[in-house]
């Protein structure tokens, strides 16, 4: 559903520290860094989307991000793990991020691949006969592959589709929880806010202490994707949260701005 590049401003870079060197390296930069002469890698991730019952765009986006933070938290994608190098590639270059949708035969293939399936929300019901929407998203995120080198099963899946909606509006985000924020000002297929949303939860999950990201995991990774108003988008993009800035290759403007990451642990 979307291939997205993005730059971003956060105060730590993919080892989690602060400091000018890893602002100034940062692999969300817009500018061309030497990450561009690396080796370019992305994170597939595949949204299961039935013809019939089609999760809904919120329990999309959340499970989008959910995914992307289950992965940096693996132990398999960290130290020795089978991932690691992987992972180490993909961070070292441009952070890039693919959506596909799959559904029937295909989404039985994709889930045999390795790989991690994340729901959303998890607690919920399994959905009824005849309901428009599915009452949960399941996204299911992969290891970085080179750019030119995907598994087949990965590469004959649509990158474009039907959109997602809410039948309903969301309810209110829980103040005491994390929220990625989307900017009121930027209309986004769904597609491309899953790989945005994905983005806002990699800044946060980079600038947290080590005591808060153990914290975040070991509570199931919960969080909110909501749309901000006006008033509260220009507070979030001057607070000092991790801002989201798109690199313009697909749908909208270099340099937008698109999702806040709001952490509790992260405001000032």
């Amino acid at each position: 559903m979307s291939i997205d590049n993005t730059s971003g401003t956060t105060a730590g870079g993919p080892d989690g520290h602060d400091g000018a060197e890893s602002r100034a390296d940062s692999p969300f930069r817009h500018e061309r860094t030497a990450r561009d002469e690396a080796p370019q890698f992305v994170l597939p991730l595949v949204v299961r989307m039935e013809k019939t019952a089609p999760p809904t765009r919120t329990d999309a986006l959340e499970a989008a991000a959910r995914a992307v933070l289950v992965m940096l938290a693996d132990e398999r994608s960290t130290g020795d793990g089978e991932w690691a190098r992987a992972m180490r590639d993909w961070q070292d270059a441009r952070i890039r991020k693919v959506v596909r949708r799959a559904r029937g035969a295909e989404w039985r293939k994709a889930s045999g691949l390795p790989g991690i399936t994340v729901t959303s929300p998890e607690d919920a019901a399994e959905p009824a006969e005849g309901a428009a929407f599915a009452p949960y998203a399941e996204v299911r995120v992969f290891p970085p592959v080179p750019l030119d080198g995907w598994p087949k099963e990965l590469a004959k899946l649509q990158v474009s589709g039907t959109d997602l909606a809410d039948p309903v509006d969301p309810p209110p985000a829980d103040p005491s929880a994390p929220v990625l924020w989307l900017s009121p000002d930027v209309g986004m297929s769904a597609g491309k806010a899953m790989a945005q949303t994905g983005h806002g939860a990699q800044l946060a999950w980079w600038e947290l202490s080590e005591t808060d990201r153990k914290a975040w995991q070991e509570a199931g990774f919960p969080l909110a994707v909501r749309t901000a108003d006006a008033v509260r988008w220009r507070q979030l993009t001057i607070s000092g949260l991790p801002l989201v800035r798109d690199a313009g290759f697909t749908e909208i403007a270099p340099g937008s701005s698109t999702v806040v990451a709001d952490h509790p642990a992260l405001r000032r």
